[in-house]
């Protein structure tokens, strides 16, 4: 079970399995996912795109590409602060986490 310190209140998970319900719970708004999963789409394809053609300068996009269009989400549609400022690597995790359950029917899309 989360814990959250009287100072912060931010709740501190001790596994990707307590935090992936709280990482839902930030994602709660169609739009806010939807971008999320736009970004984590080209993250995909500009991966490939620079391994098949050696074009190594596009993989400086992938953090832009993959950010950009989660932080807009949140920013303009969600109203909240993205979890990546407080839990980077749970939060990188729950955004493929999150398209798989997407793709797979678990979660709306």
């Amino acid at each position: 079970m989360p814990n959250a310190s009287p100072e912060t209140a931010v709740p501190r998970f001790n596994s990707f399995a307590e935090f992936y319900p709280y990482y839902l719970s930030e994602h709660r708004d169609d739009s806010c996912r939807r971008l999320h999963y736009i970004g984590s789409s080209l993250v995909i394809l500009i991966i490939a795109f620079a391994l098949l053609n050696q074009a190594w300068w596009w993989l400086l996009a992938v953090p832009l590409a993959g950010y950009g269009f989660a932080w807009v989400g949140h920013f303009f549609f969600e109203h909240n602060k993205p979890a990546t400022f407080t839990y980077p690597l749970y939060s990188l995790l729950g955004d493929w986490v999150m398209l798989r359950d997407a793709l797979t029917g678990r979660i709306r899309f």
